[in-house]
């Protein structure tokens, strides 16, 4: 923290950068908040010179201004279930209605709860506005079976799985989150939110899951549908149980370009891509700029924070957006630092927020729930919420910066420096600053830089699906087979029979349709991993032009519409979770 006593050129330089990006936006300068107490007061100035470039860079004035509105009363719970596939609580002629009783039967308890408190909301606003609705009674919504409450009592407690034993870095992916917050605040284990330099942040360990990692891309899009509702009541489910209350904005429809680079929206920006490259999920644009920094040397001081000069970086925008898409635009002539300002620039120029104006405040609210095993499962649930070009596009943005940050050593960038640089130009939306005073954006400079940090570190756990979430996917999935035609279900059974004999026999059929292999029988041990799997179709398979990077063993079937599996997945664990699947190898496109 800065005290009395800090070294007066520090200060100065400090209380300097504050000043000029009050006189730049015509306001009094911030004042001291007692909150900055994570990152040193270099890393401040850095955030705030940052602030002053992009300020005076004039590069919003070319954009109108976002409106964001807070959702009335009752309206947010509305396109709260609406969202989580559960309209038919309040609508009966809504077209979910079986699908949201097969979501509810899957629930947790706190999932239930946070879907409880919203149908009750609802309720008493539809009442004060003595307007008929047909929302049924919360208590016969979610009255509990025998069985449920057996759940509940035998799941809940602190020797239950991922209770009160799991120590703080270990991460628990087989229990809802938002239950081991439960089981964590009923154990009276309150703490304040820490924040740790780059070299205290902490190593979270998973256990291996035998039944292999989950990766974002890995699922159809049929149970990727399934997974977003599901994440959606669980976030809800961690915050409300925490005590924290998040209220979502919409965005008022604004006048975006249709076309162009810089200022376009994401999914026009791809769909212009894919017409050119089929199959591109980050803007082009953004991967060549990250392309030509890495080209010119990532060992470069300063390579994000040094800004490219204004009126330079003015122009080159202006030529790329003319000449870019007809391969003309000179980038032997590009310099390092302006690339790295028109990267920034071009996130910032997005008409909405990478990080949604939906959930742009429930990114804002992660730091204060209590832990920062709590904080990375939320960051891990709001991920997976972001649409797929927003989630792409950052999962390339956050890559990028790790690989910047291994360069540290020459090219000074910190995990910190990266932070608190690039947390300004993710976070400051116009229509979201124009709403909080100079005080409270002053208290988030630090709190934008400390997610900016999770964001990076914990990547490779950030972009993964929680297991306890696809088994709700599973659970969801064996309730609608059971639901089918009494033909169907019976040739399932029969199957299943099959399968179970076929196990017992000791093999498995492997499928490979896109190849000339119809199929392959592979014995089956304790230790069979789907890169065994492969190795041994590649074995068979020697005339095949594809590499072993672009091939991956399918689970398809069963309680799973389609998976990819992670090469570390063990076989016969997961066809004990999935006995009626199927086994497939298909190229992927990376």
């Amino acid at each position: 923290m800065l005290s009395s006593n800090s070294k007066g050129s520090d200060v100065m330089e400090y209380k300097s950068a504050g000043a000029a990006l009050g006189s730049s936006s015509g306001k009094a300068p911030y004042q001291r908040c007692s909150s900055q107490d994570s990152l040193d007061e270099q890393a401040m100035v850095d955030y705030f010179k940052e602030v002053e470039i992009i300020q005076r860079s004039g590069d919003a004035e070319t954009q109108e201004d976002l409106q964001l509105k807070v959702a009335d009363e009752g309206e947010q719970e509305e396109a709260w279930l609406m969202e989580a596939g559960l309209a038919t609580l309040f609508d009966e002629s809504a077209s979910d209605g079986e699908d949201g009783i097969v979501l509810l039967s899957t629930l947790t308890r706190t999932q239930a709860a946070a879907v409880e408190r919203r149908v009750e909301t609802l309720k008493q606003t539809l009442r004060k506005r003595n307007k008929p609705y047909s929302v049924p009674d919360v208590r016969e919504i979610f009255k509990p079976s025998p069985a449920s409450q057996s759940k509940v009592r035998n799941g809940a407690g602190p020797d239950a799985p991922g209770g009160g034993a799991d120590s703080e870095t270990d991460i628990n992916l087989e229990v809802s989150f938002s239950e081991q917050a439960l089981i964590y605040k009923e154990g009276l284990k309150v703490t304040q939110p820490q924040n740790e330099a780059d070299d205290r942040l902490p190593d979270f360990k998973v256990s291996q899951d035998k039944t292999g990692q989950t990766r974002v891309g890995d699922l159809s899009d049929e149970d990727m549908k399934k997974v977003r509702r599901l994440v959606l009541i669980e976030m809800s489910a961690l915050f409300d149980t925490c005590g924290i209350e998040v209220k979502a904005h919409k965005a008022l429809k604004v006048k975006v370009r249709e076309s162009g680079l810089f200022g376009v929206s994401l999914s026009t920006l791809l769909e212009q891509d894919q017409r050119r490259i089929p199959g591109t999920k980050v803007p082009l644009i953004l991967q060549h700029l990250i392309s030509h920094i890495e080209e010119q040397g990532l060992d470069t001081e300063g390579v994000l924070r040094i800004p490219g000069a204004a009126t330079r970086v003015k122009a080159v925008c202006h030529e790329l957006e003319h000449k870019f898409y007809e391969s003309m635009f000179p980038w032997e002539s590009l310099k390092q630092h302006d690339a790295a300002s028109l990267l920034k620039l071009f996130i910032r120029e997005l008409p909405y927020p990478l990080l949604t104006v939906e959930y742009f405040n429930a990114f804002i609210s992660v730091l204060k729930l209590p832990t920062k095993k709590q904080q990375l499962q939320a960051l891990n649930l709001l991920l997976l919420l972001l649409p797929e070009p927003n989630r792409d596009t950052l999962k390339a943005l956050m890559e990028f910066f790790q690989r910047v940050i291994d360069h540290k050593d020459r090219n000074k960038m910190t995990l910190n420096n990266v932070a608190v640089v690039m947390a300004p130009n993710i976070f400051m939306c116009k229509g979201f600053r124009s709403k909080i005073s100079e005080q409270q954006e002053f208290a988030m400079a630090t709190g934008t830089a400390n997610i900016v940090r999770l964001l990076v570190r914990y990547q490779n756990l950030l972009w993964t699906i929680p297991k306890f979430i696809l088994n709700q996917v599973r659970k969801q999935n064996m309730e609608n087979q059971r639901k089918m035609n009494r033909d169907r279900a019976v040739k399932k059974l029969l199957k299943m029979m099959y399968d179970r004999e076929r196990a017992e026999g000791g093999f498995i059929r492997v499928q490979a349709p896109q190849f000339s292999m119809v199929s392959m029988a592979v014995q089956l041990t304790e230790d069979l991993k789907a890169s065994d799997v492969l190795t041994r179709f590649l074995s068979q398979e020697r005339t095949l032009s594809v590499k072993r990077d672009d091939l991956c063993l399918y689970e398809m079937g069963g309680n799973i519409k389609e998976r990819c599996l992670d090469e570390e997945t063990y076989i016969k664990a997961l066809l004990e979770l999935n006995p009626t699947a199927e086994w497939v190898i298909k190229s992927v496109q990376h």
